[in-house]
């Protein structure tokens, strides 16, 4: 098989969570485990960082392997969905996954794949696990796909496991409350592994706690160890200031930090993030190399969607958020942009609590509602008729890049533009 031939394959023989949502889903480990078994055990020939959460998980993944490669080790990244090409949910060193790799594992593991009849995720998995393997990755970040428990990925014995938050999403799935939730996020915990978690909640501490007592493992909250200060945007960057007491003192360390990755949420990824590097003494960072990675996370990992400037005069971003908790982070950064007029180029897809989301929206902004070409999008009309019941004003586009046009070409030079609501509206920008 060719690549688009290899691709159109596990497109139309596999259930894809991205077009038919839930009903793609195969919750257990039986099928990777025999596709693992199949290519002698990929998983256990590299090192890894296991990475769950509701939100963040993406960032803190992508951030993880900037400081790890600016260290000067060779970084495997897998995360999920991928914005404009399959081939990036696997990279090495930000390099995606070339085509011919991906056409080769279809073609060769074809019997394979039809004998175990996964999900679409499960073989992306499987490949993912097979190339790193191959091309001996000193260190792989795995980000789960959904929940942890039940996730494919969580076949892994990693070095570390991270849990960055836990919110309302997928409740059809996780559960609806927040300690069901983390208690499927808190599947990824493993016997005297060491765990991070990223936000201290008062719902769900005492889930991790018990679940690592239960392990055995080492439990760290990095918000109580990690205090980062936004210092604003400087020279298109984001500055932070970061307190910790060091290891054999009781005296608090300042670390200034310049991070590429401009959205203010990003400071609840960020504790997490160096809780696990100061913790991996196995993969020593210097001071330096840290700072140098983070400053180049788009650069070196190729992460896209993530608070995104597109163009200036209308200012023009780009972001994933796509559910409650991250629409509460978005709109918690639009303050710190000044500007004239709010433009919101919007689209959903089904399943999620959308009417919560446009409760929190501010009635002022002017709409540009849209749809992603998936039959998991919410259709447009639909999204009309509750932007309107939620007390929202705007217009209906067959897309994103239309929705987008027509912003820009009403928006004032000192307006602002947001594209959100859906991996998948943003993924279709042509801008992007």
């Amino acid at each position: 098989m060719q690549y688009q031939e290899a691709l159109a394959y596990l497109y139309d023989k596999l259930p894809v969570f991205h077009r038919i949502g839930a009903k793609a889903i195969k919750p257990g480990l039986a099928n990777i485990e025999k596709l693992c078994a199949a290519l002698e055990q990929p998983h256990t020939r590299f090192k890894t960082i296991h990475v769950a959460g509701t939100n963040g998980k993406g960032s803190t993944s992508h951030m993880l392997a900037a400081i790890y490669q600016a260290a000067g080790y060779r970084v495997g990244l897998y995360t999920s969905p991928h914005l404009k090409s399959f081939t990036e949910r696997i990279r090495i060193n930000g390099q995606p996954i070339p085509d011919e790799e991906v056409a080769q594992f279809v073609t060769t593991f074809q019997a394979l794949i039809e004998a175990v009849n996964p999900s679409f995720f499960e073989v992306t998995v499987a490949m993912a696990f097979d190339y790193f393997a191959r091309k001996e990755v000193d260190l792989a970040i795995i980000e789960v796909g959904l929940g942890g428990r039940l996730d494919s990925t969580n076949i892994l014995q990693p070095l570390l496991s991270v849990i960055t938050n836990i919110g309302w999403d997928h409740m059809d799935l996780l559960g609806d409350t927040l300690d069901k939730i983390a208690t499927e996020k808190a599947g990824i915990i493993k016997p005297q592994i060491p765990v991070i978690i990223g936000e201290r909640q008062p719902e769900t501490t005492a889930v991790f706690l018990k679940k690592a007592e239960e392990e055995q493992a080492p439990i760290y909250f990095a918000q109580d160890s990690f205090l980062c200060i936004d210092k604003g945007i400087l020279t298109g960057k984001r500055q932070v200031e970061v307190l910790y007491q060091s290891l054999n003192s009781e005296s608090l360390i300042a670390l200034m930090l310049t991070i590429d990755l401009l959205g203010q949420y990003q400071l609840l990824n960020l504790p997490a993030v160096l809780q696990s590097v100061f913790l991996l003494q196995q993969f020593p960072v210097s001071t330096e190399q840290l700072q140098n990675g983070l400053a180049s996370v788009t650069r070196l990992t190729g992460l896209k969607g993530r608070w995104q400037v597109l163009r200036k005069n209308p200012y023009v971003v780009a972001d994933t958020a796509h559910n409650k908790p991250g629409f509460e982070s978005l709109l918690a950064m639009i303050p710190t942009i000044q500007h004239r007029q709010l433009h919101l180029v919007i689209g959903f897809v089904q399943d999620k609590d959308v009417e919560s989301v446009l409760a929190l929206l501010p009635t002022s902004a002017k709409y540009y509602l849209c749809q992603a070409n998936t039959p998991r999008a919410l259709a447009v009309h639909d999204l009309f008729i509750k932007a309107v019941a939620a007390g929202l004003q705007g217009q209906v586009y067959p897309d994103v890049n239309a929705a987008l046009a027509s912003a820009v070409a009403e928006a004032s030079a000192e307006d602002l533009v947001v594209v959100t609501g859906s991996t998948y509206v943003v993924a279709e920008l042509q801008a992007l």
